[in-house]
């Protein structure tokens, strides 16, 4: 085994190396309230008009390369604008990847406001391409100041502003946003992952500012099992990122998949708009709870942070031992520290995370 790892040391990146695996726990037993899924299935009648349609799949030849079908049925259900393109990723971390492969400058950078999500800065790495984070106000705000220093003194080839945030679930000031769209001499990415639930966007602000496109993916819909995202912007943009997707990245299945699916997108409409409401009654109550301070969200899940200083693993550890299993962002440390992120689940699996969090929160 020492010369493996002495191989090992010498042929692959230190920067590598010095990374860990990103983390996905063991759910099994647990109510699941950890990865900003959907909680919720297909009805019945839906599963098997969609199984009827896999059965005339051939999984023998390639798929469509461009997905044109898929395409076609996300322009009309998400009312792309017109004159604007469509590239589809492996989930939304593919297209990151890919912007990360493609991107120049006379010192390649990817900037980011931070806390946010953490592939923007973890596929920086992989693809050794800097990446500078600027902090966030003391409640998670937009720090348009420093962003605008960061961007004259760095001249970032891409920003991307998660809209909303993750893990932190706000909303940024939209006019800070434009202002740093406007300053920035590179790509601008507005990162909707979680627009369903937001009400807001910046889609159709596509074209007024050249150099801004927005990303997307249908996991929080509903459809994270078929791992697709989307990045929407002005062809000559994606023409570019195109050269640097693989071929036949989006299989047969999740095409097929996910074209049925937003064929029946009212049913996903509705799942949302339930767990919109859960998400108010979530908020209410950890509101009204002693020992915890929940920030506003307008995703699929709720950021909060433990009052008493250092007890957020000892709640973590709490909810576990209940059979609750939520992200626990403490390690993370800086404004992160004491925090917690639950998922907004059906409204039994909320009552019994409110319910573990409460009896836990009496013990810590």
């Amino acid at each position: 085994m020492d010369k493996v790892d002495s191989l090992v040391s010498k042929w692959v990146r230190p920067e590598i190396r010095a990374l860990s695996a990103y983390p996905v726990p063991d759910a099994t037993g647990y109510i699941k309230l950890d990865a900003m899924e959907n909680p919720y299935t297909w009805p019945e009648e839906l599963v098997g008009a969609w199984l009827e349609r896999l059965h005339g799949v051939g999984l023998n030849r390639y798929p469509d390369p461009q997905a044109a079908g898929l395409k076609a049925r996300l322009r009309e259900v998400m009312a792309l604008p017109e004159g604007m393109d469509l590239l589809l990723g492996n989930g939304s971390d593919e297209i990151i990847q890919m912007l990360a492969l493609a991107i120049d400058g006379p010192a390649p950078t990817v900037l980011a406001p931070e806390p946010t999500f953490v592939m923007y800065k973890m596929i920086s790495t992989f693809t050794r391409v800097e990446y500078l984070g600027v902090p966030l106000g003391e409640r998670f705000e937009l720090d348009a100041n420093a962003l605008l220093e960061a961007i004259d003194r760095y001249s970032p080839s891409l920003v991307y502003l998660a809209y909303p945030n993750n893990p932190t679930g706000n909303l940024f000031d939209e006019a800070a946003m434009e202002t740093v769209i406007d300053a920035a001499p590179g790509l601008v990415v507005v990162d909707e992952a979680y627009h369903a639930f937001a009400g807001k966007s910046f889609m159709d602000r596509l074209g007024t500012y050249p150099n801004l496109l927005v990303m997307r993916t249908l996991s929080k819909l509903g459809l994270a099992g078929l791992r697709l995202g989307l990045l929407v912007g002005p062809p000559a943009w994606l023409a570019e990122f195109e050269k640097v997707r693989l071929p036949y990245n989006i299989n047969t299945l999740t095409q097929v998949s996910a074209e049925f699916a937003l064929e029946h997108h009212t049913t996903l409409d509705a799942q949302t708009a339930t767990l919109r409401d859960e998400r108010g009654r979530m908020q209410v109550a950890l509101e009204a709870m002693t020992g915890v301070d929940p920030f506003p969200s307008a995703a699929n899940f709720i950021l909060f942070r433990v009052r008493r200083g250092g007890g957020a693993d000892r709640v973590f550890a709490g909810l576990k031992e209940r059979g609750v299993l939520i992200k626990n962002l403490n390690g993370a440390g800086g404004s992160l520290a004491d925090c917690l992120r639950v998922t907004v689940g059906t409204p039994e699996e909320n009552d019994a995370f409110l319910k573990a969090l409460a009896e836990t929160l009496d013990t810590v």
